[in-house]
Protein backbone atom coordinates (compact mmCIF):
# COMPACT_ATOMS: atom_id res chain seq x y z
CA UNK A 1 0.00 0.00 0.00
CA UNK A 2 2.96 2.71 0.83
CA UNK A 3 4.41 1.47 -2.56
CA UNK A 4 1.07 2.62 -4.42
CA UNK A 5 0.87 5.74 -2.65
CA UNK A 6 4.43 6.44 -3.64
CA UNK A 7 4.18 5.61 -6.89
CA UNK A 8 0.86 7.80 -7.47
CA UNK A 9 2.23 10.57 -5.38
CA UNK A 10 5.71 10.59 -8.06
CA UNK A 11 3.06 10.46 -10.77
CA UNK A 12 0.57 13.42 -9.17
CA UNK A 13 4.12 15.65 -9.20
CA UNK A 14 4.96 14.33 -13.12
CA UNK A 15 2.61 16.21 -13.94
CA UNK A 16 1.59 18.27 -11.44
CA UNK A 17 4.60 20.67 -12.77
CA UNK A 18 4.76 23.83 -15.30
CA UNK A 19 7.44 25.83 -16.59
CA UNK A 20 7.81 29.71 -15.52
CA UNK A 21 8.05 32.18 -18.00
CA UNK A 22 11.54 34.18 -18.60
CA UNK A 23 13.23 32.09 -16.14
CA UNK A 24 12.43 28.37 -17.60
CA UNK A 25 12.37 27.26 -13.97
CA UNK A 26 10.17 24.20 -13.24
CA UNK A 27 7.63 24.60 -10.77
CA UNK A 28 5.28 22.64 -8.84
CA UNK A 29 1.68 23.11 -9.33
CA UNK A 30 -1.14 21.05 -8.14
CA UNK A 31 -3.85 23.14 -8.08
CA UNK A 32 -5.58 25.00 -10.90
CA UNK A 33 -5.74 28.53 -12.04
CA UNK A 34 -9.27 28.41 -11.37
CA UNK A 35 -9.05 27.37 -8.22
CA UNK A 36 -6.42 30.14 -7.40
CA UNK A 37 -8.00 32.59 -9.13
CA UNK A 38 -11.51 32.31 -7.55
CA UNK A 39 -9.74 32.06 -3.89
CA UNK A 40 -7.65 35.42 -5.00
CA UNK A 41 -10.47 37.14 -5.89
CA UNK A 42 -12.54 36.52 -2.82
CA UNK A 43 -9.73 38.35 -0.78
CA UNK A 44 -9.09 40.84 -2.86
CA UNK A 45 -12.67 41.79 -3.02
CA UNK A 46 -12.74 41.66 0.84
CA UNK A 47 -9.60 44.05 1.09
CA UNK A 48 -10.70 46.39 -1.48
CA UNK A 49 -14.20 46.83 0.46
CA UNK A 50 -12.12 47.65 3.51
CA UNK A 51 -9.59 49.42 2.19
CA UNK A 52 -9.43 53.51 1.30
CA UNK A 53 -8.23 54.02 -1.90
CA UNK A 54 -6.19 57.30 -2.42
CA UNK A 55 -7.49 60.40 -3.39
CA UNK A 56 -4.21 61.55 -4.63
CA UNK A 57 -5.26 62.04 -8.66
CA UNK A 58 -1.79 62.33 -9.54
CA UNK A 59 -0.20 59.52 -7.93
CA UNK A 60 -3.54 57.00 -8.43
CA UNK A 61 -3.06 57.70 -11.97
CA UNK A 62 0.93 57.29 -12.21
CA UNK A 63 0.54 53.60 -10.57
CA UNK A 64 -2.71 52.84 -13.68
CA UNK A 65 0.15 54.19 -16.39
CA UNK A 66 2.96 52.75 -14.99
CA UNK A 67 1.03 49.33 -14.44
CA UNK A 68 -0.80 49.42 -17.56
CA UNK A 69 2.40 49.81 -19.80
CA UNK A 70 4.03 46.67 -18.17
CA UNK A 71 0.80 44.95 -18.29
CA UNK A 72 0.42 45.15 -22.34
CA UNK A 73 4.35 44.91 -22.13
CA UNK A 74 3.97 41.69 -20.51
CA UNK A 75 0.83 39.83 -22.60
CA UNK A 76 3.17 41.13 -25.76
CA UNK A 77 5.73 39.10 -24.50
CA UNK A 78 3.32 35.93 -23.57
CA UNK A 79 1.63 35.86 -27.01
CA UNK A 80 4.80 36.03 -28.69
CA UNK A 81 6.22 33.19 -26.87
CA UNK A 82 3.16 30.51 -27.60
CA UNK A 83 1.33 31.33 -24.03
CA UNK A 84 -1.03 33.19 -25.23
CA UNK A 85 -3.89 31.34 -22.76
CA UNK A 86 -2.03 32.69 -20.08
CA UNK A 87 -3.08 35.86 -20.97
CA UNK A 88 -6.75 34.80 -20.31
CA UNK A 89 -5.85 34.76 -16.67
CA UNK A 90 -5.44 38.40 -16.30
CA UNK A 91 -7.88 41.21 -15.52
CA UNK A 92 -5.26 43.62 -14.34
CA UNK A 93 -6.23 45.96 -11.63
CA UNK A 94 -3.61 48.65 -10.12
CA UNK A 95 -4.83 50.44 -7.19
CA UNK A 96 -3.34 52.98 -4.71
CA UNK A 97 -3.95 52.28 -1.18
CA UNK A 98 -4.17 54.94 1.83
CA UNK A 99 -1.54 53.45 4.29
CA UNK A 100 1.54 54.38 5.50
CA UNK A 101 3.39 50.92 5.35
CA UNK A 102 5.92 51.29 2.66
CA UNK A 103 4.77 47.86 0.74
CA UNK A 104 2.64 46.91 -2.01
CA UNK A 105 0.94 43.06 -2.65
CA UNK A 106 -0.25 41.05 -6.07
CA UNK A 107 -2.81 38.87 -6.04
CA UNK A 108 -3.25 35.84 -9.18
CA UNK A 109 -4.83 37.55 -11.76
CA UNK A 110 -2.92 40.78 -12.10
CA UNK A 111 -4.94 42.61 -9.15
CA UNK A 112 -2.10 45.02 -7.50
CA UNK A 113 -2.05 47.54 -4.80
CA UNK A 114 0.35 50.38 -4.24
CA UNK A 115 0.56 51.93 -0.55
CA UNK A 116 0.64 55.76 -0.13
CA UNK A 117 3.51 55.11 2.07
CA UNK A 118 5.93 53.75 -0.81
CA UNK A 119 4.39 56.26 -3.12
CA UNK A 120 6.86 58.69 -0.94
CA UNK A 121 9.89 56.82 -2.20
CA UNK A 122 9.32 57.09 -5.67
CA UNK A 123 10.71 59.50 -7.65
CA UNK A 124 9.82 58.60 -11.28
CA UNK A 125 8.01 56.13 -13.30
CA UNK A 126 11.41 54.16 -13.84
CA UNK A 127 11.06 53.25 -9.81
CA UNK A 128 7.53 53.08 -9.61
CA UNK A 129 8.03 50.33 -12.42
CA UNK A 130 10.92 48.45 -10.43
CA UNK A 131 8.12 47.72 -7.75
CA UNK A 132 5.28 47.16 -10.44
CA UNK A 133 7.46 45.34 -12.52
CA UNK A 134 8.20 43.16 -9.44
CA UNK A 135 4.39 42.72 -8.71
CA UNK A 136 3.10 41.70 -12.17
CA UNK A 137 6.11 39.43 -11.93
CA UNK A 138 4.96 36.98 -9.07
CA UNK A 139 1.31 36.84 -11.06
CA UNK A 140 3.15 35.75 -14.28
CA UNK A 141 5.20 33.22 -12.37
CA UNK A 142 2.17 31.92 -10.86
CA UNK A 143 3.84 31.96 -7.00
CA UNK A 144 0.70 31.76 -5.26
CA UNK A 145 -0.55 28.43 -7.21
CA UNK A 146 3.01 27.40 -6.16
CA UNK A 147 2.93 27.84 -2.50
CA UNK A 148 -0.24 26.68 -2.40
CA UNK A 149 0.86 23.20 -3.73
CA UNK A 150 3.65 23.35 -1.37
CA UNK A 151 1.10 24.18 1.37
CA UNK A 152 -0.75 20.89 0.21
CA UNK A 153 2.29 18.53 0.40
CA UNK A 154 3.28 20.08 3.86
CA UNK A 155 -0.15 19.62 4.96
CA UNK A 156 -1.46 16.39 4.44
CA UNK A 157 1.52 14.79 4.31
CA UNK A 158 3.88 13.33 1.17
CA UNK A 159 2.71 9.71 1.06
CA UNK A 160 -1.10 10.64 1.77
CA UNK A 161 -0.62 13.41 -0.69
CA UNK A 162 -1.71 11.88 -3.83
CA UNK A 163 -4.46 10.16 -2.31
CA UNK A 164 -5.72 13.32 -0.60
CA UNK A 165 -5.81 15.56 -3.45
CA UNK A 166 -7.59 13.47 -5.57
CA UNK A 167 -10.07 12.71 -3.39
CA UNK A 168 -10.67 16.23 -2.25
CA UNK A 169 -10.85 16.67 -6.28
CA UNK A 170 -8.21 19.77 -5.08
CA UNK A 171 -11.01 22.06 -3.98
CA UNK A 172 -11.02 21.56 -0.26
CA UNK A 173 -7.32 20.48 0.18
CA UNK A 174 -6.66 23.44 -1.99
CA UNK A 175 -9.06 25.61 -0.12
CA UNK A 176 -7.22 24.63 2.96
CA UNK A 177 -4.09 25.57 1.14
CA UNK A 178 -5.23 28.82 0.31
CA UNK A 179 -6.01 30.20 3.21
CA UNK A 180 -2.35 29.36 4.82
CA UNK A 181 -0.80 31.19 1.39
CA UNK A 182 -2.98 33.99 1.32
CA UNK A 183 -2.72 34.45 5.07
CA UNK A 184 0.80 34.21 4.25
CA UNK A 185 1.90 30.83 7.04
CA UNK A 186 4.82 29.27 6.22
CA UNK A 187 7.17 27.33 8.12
CA UNK A 188 10.57 27.63 8.85
CA UNK A 189 12.85 25.09 6.37
CA UNK A 190 10.09 24.59 4.01
CA UNK A 191 8.08 27.78 2.99
CA UNK A 192 10.51 30.50 3.99
CA UNK A 193 12.79 29.54 1.10
CA UNK A 194 10.83 28.88 -1.22
CA UNK A 195 8.93 32.80 -0.67
CA UNK A 196 12.98 33.79 -0.89
CA UNK A 197 13.43 32.10 -4.02
CA UNK A 198 9.95 33.56 -5.02
CA UNK A 199 11.37 36.83 -4.34
CA UNK A 200 14.66 36.93 -5.83
CA UNK A 201 13.04 35.61 -9.02
CA UNK A 202 10.30 38.42 -8.79
CA UNK A 203 13.07 40.70 -8.56
CA UNK A 204 14.59 39.60 -11.97
CA UNK A 205 11.67 39.15 -14.08
CA UNK A 206 10.45 42.45 -12.96
CA UNK A 207 13.71 44.05 -14.29
CA UNK A 208 12.93 42.25 -17.66
CA UNK A 209 9.66 43.06 -17.67
CA UNK A 210 9.72 46.97 -17.25
CA UNK A 211 12.53 46.58 -19.85
CA UNK A 212 10.27 45.37 -21.97
CA UNK A 213 7.90 48.21 -20.98
CA UNK A 214 10.82 50.64 -22.43
CA UNK A 215 11.30 51.26 -18.90
CA UNK A 216 15.05 51.88 -17.33
CA UNK A 217 16.27 48.64 -15.23
CA UNK A 218 19.16 51.04 -13.91
CA UNK A 219 16.58 52.37 -11.48
CA UNK A 220 16.27 48.85 -9.33
CA UNK A 221 19.70 49.53 -7.39
CA UNK A 222 19.16 53.04 -6.44
CA UNK A 223 15.51 52.69 -5.71
CA UNK A 224 16.20 49.42 -3.20
CA UNK A 225 18.69 51.37 -1.81
CA UNK A 226 16.47 53.50 -0.39
CA UNK A 227 14.16 50.99 0.73
CA UNK A 228 17.06 49.14 2.69
CA UNK A 229 17.65 53.03 4.29
CA UNK A 230 14.46 52.77 5.40
CA UNK A 231 15.23 50.34 8.06
CA UNK A 232 12.78 47.62 7.76
CA UNK A 233 13.02 44.03 9.77
CA UNK A 234 16.44 43.11 11.76
CA UNK A 235 14.80 39.62 11.03
CA UNK A 236 18.09 37.54 9.53
CA UNK A 237 17.61 36.27 6.54
CA UNK A 238 17.33 32.67 6.91
CA UNK A 239 14.07 33.33 9.25
CA UNK A 240 12.39 36.22 6.44
CA UNK A 241 10.29 35.54 3.10
CA UNK A 242 12.86 38.14 1.40
CA UNK A 243 16.05 38.16 0.37
CA UNK A 244 18.48 40.58 2.45
CA UNK A 245 18.99 44.16 1.68
CA UNK A 246 22.78 43.74 0.49
CA UNK A 247 21.47 39.96 -1.49
CA UNK A 248 18.82 41.63 -3.43
CA UNK A 249 20.98 44.59 -4.43
CA UNK A 250 24.17 42.69 -5.09
CA UNK A 251 21.73 40.38 -7.12
CA UNK A 252 20.33 42.70 -8.73
CA UNK A 253 23.50 44.53 -10.24
CA UNK A 254 24.51 41.34 -11.47
CA UNK A 255 21.56 40.67 -13.62
CA UNK A 256 21.35 44.41 -15.11
CA UNK A 257 23.56 43.42 -17.92
CA UNK A 258 21.60 40.37 -19.10
CA UNK A 259 18.47 41.88 -18.49
CA UNK A 260 19.67 44.78 -21.06
CA UNK A 261 20.80 42.79 -23.72
CA UNK A 262 18.00 40.37 -24.05
CA UNK A 263 14.93 42.33 -23.25
CA UNK A 264 15.55 46.01 -24.19
CA UNK A 265 13.58 46.96 -26.93
CA UNK A 266 14.62 46.69 -30.19
CA UNK A 267 15.30 50.31 -31.96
Amino acid sequence: MKRLLLLALLALLAQGCSTVPITGRRQLSLVSDKEVLSSSLTEYKSYMGKAKVSGNKVQSAQVVRVGRRIADATESYLNANGLEKEVENFAWEFNLVEDKQINAFCMPGGKIVVYTGLMKLVSSDDELAVVLGHEVAHAVAKHSNERMSQQILASVGALAAAGAVAVAGGSSTSTQAAASVFGLGAEVGVMLPFSRKHESEADYMGLALMTMAGYKPDASVPFWKKMAAQGGSSTPEFLSTHPSDETRIADLQKALPEIKAKFAPKK
